[in-house]
């Protein structure tokens, strides 16, 4: 795979990180840059995905559009029962 033009960042790793990283990217055949890079990414890649969730979620209650705890218990209960008269 080949990278993007990226701009440097200079993160502090412990010693025992940087090792297992090291070790991580010779066994991938790549470098600890490119991988450390990816592993990055990813990461700001789903935790932007949670927090968006998260968002939609109190926007959601704000809006009143939530359904109470009781409410979505009793139906809850009510689907399992039906899948269990079902078997």
């Amino acid at each position: 795979m080949t990278s993007p033009a990226a701009d440097p960042l200079m993160v502090n790793l412990s010693g025992d990180t940087l090792s297992k990283l090291d070790e991580l990217a010779r066994q991938a055949r790549r470098t600890s840059s490119v991988l450390a890079g990816e592993v990055i990414s990813d990461y700001v890649t789903r935790e932007l995905e949670i927090v968006a969730g998260i968002q939609r979620g109190l926007s959601d209650r704000d809006s009143g559009r939530v359904t109470p705890h009781d409410q979505a218990m009793k139906r809850l209960k009510s689907t399992i029962e039906r899948a269990k008269s079902d078997q």
